[in-house]
């Protein structure tokens, strides 16, 4: 299955959440890329729309490549293969604070004059534009399920069938479109995958407020 771009990747991601209509669900991004495509759905489901914030943590040398996540409490998750990738104790700390660091900025960025919106005793979809490892979702999902929703949604395009399996632990409902063997990386199942902006982000965030 090859999207045409995020939008088309969201209608049908929305069409697969229409159980949720009318029942004001909260739908979260994690951004840059998911942002377009929460905005989408949230309206399509007559929901609310905010973005959730976690960063991965980058092997070293190979800044593409997730060693692990972390939320914006601060609590982060290690990847069983981040040890090979040459991380020492000193890096990973090091790295958890220059994300941190990004993660206060686009807070500040982004939520300039509202806190996150709360996602206590409410139905929760938290949206991305595809998994590769899935440390930013398992971020997300622990983030989210300290702040006790009815029901906690895991909703994207693509995702390899073990990345699937580790995040299922996390939510109590994954729905993914496609989950295929052969996987490389998430924007090869896109025609269009350009890169969302920050102003893009800040934008869709003042609309939606």
């Amino acid at each position: 299955m090859i999207f045409e771009d995020r939008n088309d990747a969201a209608r049908q991601l929305a069409e697969k959440l229409m159980q949720y209509k009318g029942r004001h669900p909260l739908v979260l991004a994690i951004p840059r890329g998911a942002v377009p495509m929460a905005r989408l759905i949230a309206d399509a489901l007559d929901g609310s729309f905010d973005v959730v914030l976690v960063r991965k943590l980058r092997a070293p040398y190979q800044p593409e490549l997730a060693i692990g996540s972390i939320d914006e409490s601060g609590w982060a998750y290690l990847a069983s293969h981040a040890s090979s990738t040459g991380a020492t104790a000193q890096y990973i700390e090091e790295e958890k604070q220059l994300q941190m660091a990004t993660i206060r900025q686009r807070r500040q960025q982004y939520t300039p004059i509202r806190p996150p919106l709360d996602p206590a005793g409410r139905i929760v979809i938290v949206i991305d534009d595809g998994l590769a490892t899935g440390a930013t979702m398992i971020s997300a999902l622990h983030s989210l399920r300290a702040q006790s929703p009815a029901k906690l949604i895991c909703a994207v395009p693509v995702a390899p069938p073990e990345t699937l399996k580790n995040v299922a632990a996390m939510a109590d409902e994954v729905i993914c479109l496609t989950a295929p063997e052969y996987f490389q990386a998430v924007g090869q199942f896109y025609r269009n995958f350009a890169q969302v902006e920050d102003e893009e982000v800040i934008a869709i965030l003042q609309h939606s407020a």
